[in-house]
């Protein structure tokens, strides 16, 4: 991954540093020590900084998902079938326009401040295209398991023609990572890095309690996939999907910037739907 440590980078982006975090007092330990292996310092979680982060993603995912309903029930059986990615693209839309305007409005039209900007020092583009890939073939993996063992075709029934290979794969390895990361990684956890103070360390590598926390936030948003399905299943996609969430709030934090969260998180749907369109090239 490339990970990091540096004492004296408490918040790689000035913008953002807490003004209650001072980092020449005393460190105080909420978990472990100096020395230890794991630790927790300087913890500060306001409750209301919690549910306002919550109400921001309402606010961010709600209108979307309500479009996306609207677009399902007015356009034709036939362009369902022949673009299925079609409410997505406007869902995601509306996810990033909603995004971008609370990010302009809380940080008073300098947008750099939430994310959007060029990496201020490692760029971490070499760790998201590694990890990206990586991180792709185990998702495909933990997802469509039983099919492997079977060597049969996703369940999503793929379309291979090449109107369903654009759609998709522009959706999933061009489009969501700015539809997500920006919205995430840009706004909400922005939002949590200048409301909350504390950082967690293991070993060498450390970040701000604000990535962890929306990483965690992520992961129990989805928590409905337990009783929805293969149990095994859903602990496979809750344990990815939390370690995508460390490791692209990571990258934002140090780096200053949304550009590796959003070519990691590219490469990695990405990944997976050329996987998929494989498996169903191989065993249709």
């Amino acid at each position: 991954m490339g990970f990091k440590h540096r004492k004296a980078d408490v918040i790689s982006n000035p913008r953002i540093q807490l003004n209650s975090e001072n980092t020449t007092a005393a460190v105080k330990y909420f978990v472990g020590s100096e020395t230890s292996v794991f630790s927790i310092s300087d913890l500060r979680i306001p409750i209301w900084s919690i549910l306002a982060t919550l109400g921001l993603g309402l606010l961010v995912l709600l209108p979307g998902g309500f479009v996306y309903m609207w677009v399902a029930r007015h356009i034709s059986a036939e362009t369902s079938h022949t673009m299925p990615w079609l409410g997505g693209y406007v869902d995601h839309a509306v996810m990033l326009v909603i995004a971008l305007v609370l990010s302009a409005w809380l940080s008073k039209g300098r947008l750099a401040e939430y994310g959007l900007r060029w990496p201020q020092g490692k760029s971490y583009v070499l760790s998201a295209l590694v990890w990206g890939t990586s991180f792709g073939v185990l998702m495909t993996a933990v997802d469509y398991f039983p099919q492997i063992l079977k060597r049969i075709p996703p369940p999503e029934h793929l379309s291979l023609t090449p109107l369903s290979l654009i759609g998709w794969l522009g959706a999933y390895g061009v489009v969501v990572g700015f539809t997500e990361e920006i919205p995430f990684r840009g706004l909400l956890q922005t939002f949590l890095m200048r409301h909350t103070s504390g950082r967690i360390r293991c070993g060498e590598f450390d970040m701000h309690v604000g990535g962890v926390i929306l990483a965690l936030l992520f992961a129990l948003a989805h928590i409905t996939s337990f009783w929805q399905g293969n149990v095994w299943l859903a602990i496979g996609q809750q344990s990815y999907g939390f370690v995508l969430g460390i490791v692209y709030a990571y990258w934002r934090e140090k780096s200053g910037s949304l550009l590796a969260p959003i070519l990691g998180h590219n490469i990695s749907d990405g990944t997976e739907y050329a996987l998929m369109f494989l498996m169903t090239w191989l065993w249709r």
